[in-house]
Protein backbone atom coordinates (compact mmCIF):
# COMPACT_ATOMS: atom_id res chain seq x y z
CA UNK A 1 0.00 0.00 0.00
CA UNK A 2 1.44 3.38 -0.94
CA UNK A 3 2.00 5.57 2.20
CA UNK A 4 4.06 8.96 0.90
CA UNK A 5 0.42 11.14 0.43
CA UNK A 6 -0.94 9.18 3.58
CA UNK A 7 -1.49 10.45 6.98
CA UNK A 8 1.51 8.10 8.43
CA UNK A 9 4.34 9.54 9.55
CA UNK A 10 7.48 8.62 11.78
CA UNK A 11 7.49 7.65 15.47
CA UNK A 12 4.21 9.27 17.60
CA UNK A 13 4.67 12.31 14.98
CA UNK A 14 1.01 14.67 14.79
CA UNK A 15 -1.27 12.55 12.28
CA UNK A 16 -2.95 14.59 9.33
CA UNK A 17 -3.88 14.83 5.58
CA UNK A 18 -6.18 11.88 5.95
CA UNK A 19 -7.76 13.47 3.06
CA UNK A 20 -5.39 11.87 1.21
CA UNK A 21 -5.48 8.89 2.18
CA UNK A 22 -6.81 6.51 -0.55
CA UNK A 23 -8.83 4.12 1.86
CA UNK A 24 -10.48 7.47 3.26
CA UNK A 25 -11.24 8.60 -0.41
CA UNK A 26 -12.94 5.36 -1.55
CA UNK A 27 -14.90 5.53 2.35
CA UNK A 28 -16.44 8.51 1.69
CA UNK A 29 -17.43 7.56 -1.99
CA UNK A 30 -18.88 4.28 -0.12
CA UNK A 31 -21.16 6.25 2.13
CA UNK A 32 -22.64 8.21 -1.37
CA UNK A 33 -23.49 4.31 -3.09
CA UNK A 34 -24.45 3.11 0.66
CA UNK A 35 -27.23 6.13 0.97
CA UNK A 36 -28.33 5.35 -2.71
CA UNK A 37 -28.75 2.25 -2.13
CA UNK A 38 -30.15 2.27 1.18
CA UNK A 39 -33.02 4.83 -0.05
CA UNK A 40 -34.32 1.88 -2.87
CA UNK A 41 -34.93 0.03 0.75
CA UNK A 42 -38.69 -0.45 2.32
CA UNK A 43 -39.94 2.87 4.07
CA UNK A 44 -40.56 -0.01 7.10
CA UNK A 45 -36.85 -0.17 7.25
CA UNK A 46 -36.17 3.71 7.66
CA UNK A 47 -35.49 2.79 11.59
CA UNK A 48 -33.79 -0.64 11.30
CA UNK A 49 -31.87 -1.41 8.41
CA UNK A 50 -31.38 2.12 6.57
CA UNK A 51 -30.59 3.72 9.64
CA UNK A 52 -28.06 1.31 10.73
CA UNK A 53 -26.17 0.75 7.12
CA UNK A 54 -26.41 4.67 6.60
CA UNK A 55 -24.58 4.88 10.77
CA UNK A 56 -22.00 2.19 10.15
CA UNK A 57 -21.18 3.42 6.46
CA UNK A 58 -20.31 6.99 7.79
CA UNK A 59 -18.29 6.06 10.82
CA UNK A 60 -15.75 4.79 8.37
CA UNK A 61 -14.62 7.84 7.00
CA UNK A 62 -14.96 9.11 10.18
CA UNK A 63 -12.89 7.11 11.82
CA UNK A 64 -9.72 7.51 9.63
CA UNK A 65 -10.54 11.38 9.92
CA UNK A 66 -10.94 11.74 13.94
CA UNK A 67 -7.86 9.13 14.14
CA UNK A 68 -5.66 11.13 11.83
CA UNK A 69 -5.79 14.00 14.52
CA UNK A 70 -3.77 11.97 17.11
CA UNK A 71 0.02 12.17 17.84
CA UNK A 72 0.29 8.92 18.53
CA UNK A 73 -0.31 6.27 15.83
CA UNK A 74 -1.12 3.65 18.13
CA UNK A 75 -4.17 6.12 19.06
CA UNK A 76 -4.55 5.85 15.26
CA UNK A 77 -4.93 2.56 14.74
CA UNK A 78 -7.52 2.46 17.05
CA UNK A 79 -9.89 4.45 14.86
CA UNK A 80 -8.66 2.33 11.55
CA UNK A 81 -9.39 -0.47 14.27
CA UNK A 82 -13.02 0.91 14.65
CA UNK A 83 -13.43 1.73 11.32
CA UNK A 84 -12.65 -2.04 9.94
CA UNK A 85 -15.13 -2.99 12.67
CA UNK A 86 -17.57 -0.55 11.09
CA UNK A 87 -16.86 -2.13 7.47
CA UNK A 88 -17.48 -5.78 8.11
CA UNK A 89 -20.92 -4.14 9.82
CA UNK A 90 -21.63 -2.37 6.55
CA UNK A 91 -21.30 -5.54 5.11
CA UNK A 92 -23.64 -8.07 7.24
CA UNK A 93 -26.10 -5.40 6.64
CA UNK A 94 -25.80 -5.87 2.66
CA UNK A 95 -25.49 -9.47 3.16
CA UNK A 96 -29.03 -9.74 5.42
CA UNK A 97 -30.29 -7.19 2.51
CA UNK A 98 -29.39 -9.67 0.09
CA UNK A 99 -31.35 -12.35 2.11
CA UNK A 100 -34.40 -10.45 2.43
CA UNK A 101 -34.57 -9.80 -1.76
CA UNK A 102 -34.13 -6.34 -0.60
CA UNK A 103 -32.40 -3.83 -3.36
CA UNK A 104 -30.33 -4.76 -6.43
CA UNK A 105 -28.62 -7.90 -5.95
CA UNK A 106 -26.26 -6.69 -8.68
CA UNK A 107 -25.76 -3.52 -6.72
CA UNK A 108 -25.48 -5.18 -3.68
CA UNK A 109 -22.98 -7.62 -4.87
CA UNK A 110 -20.62 -3.97 -6.30
CA UNK A 111 -20.75 -2.73 -2.64
CA UNK A 112 -19.60 -5.75 -1.20
CA UNK A 113 -16.65 -6.12 -3.60
CA UNK A 114 -16.17 -2.12 -2.80
CA UNK A 115 -16.29 -3.49 0.84
CA UNK A 116 -13.66 -5.45 0.80
CA UNK A 117 -11.06 -3.74 -0.94
CA UNK A 118 -11.56 -1.30 1.69
CA UNK A 119 -11.47 -3.62 4.34
CA UNK A 120 -8.39 -4.75 3.14
CA UNK A 121 -6.62 -1.54 2.54
CA UNK A 122 -7.31 -0.67 5.70
CA UNK A 123 -5.81 -3.93 7.24
CA UNK A 124 -3.05 -2.69 5.42
CA UNK A 125 -2.52 0.30 7.15
CA UNK A 126 -3.18 -0.77 10.19
CA UNK A 127 -0.62 -3.34 9.67
CA UNK A 128 1.63 -0.80 9.03
CA UNK A 129 1.58 1.64 11.43
CA UNK A 130 2.25 -1.53 14.02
Amino acid sequence: MELENSCVSQGDKKMSRYEDLKVYQRAVDLVVEVYRFSGSLPGEEKFGLIDQIRRAATSIPLNIAEGSSSSSSKVFNRYLETALGSGYEVKTILTICERLNYGDKKLIRKLILELDEIIAMLKGLIKSLK
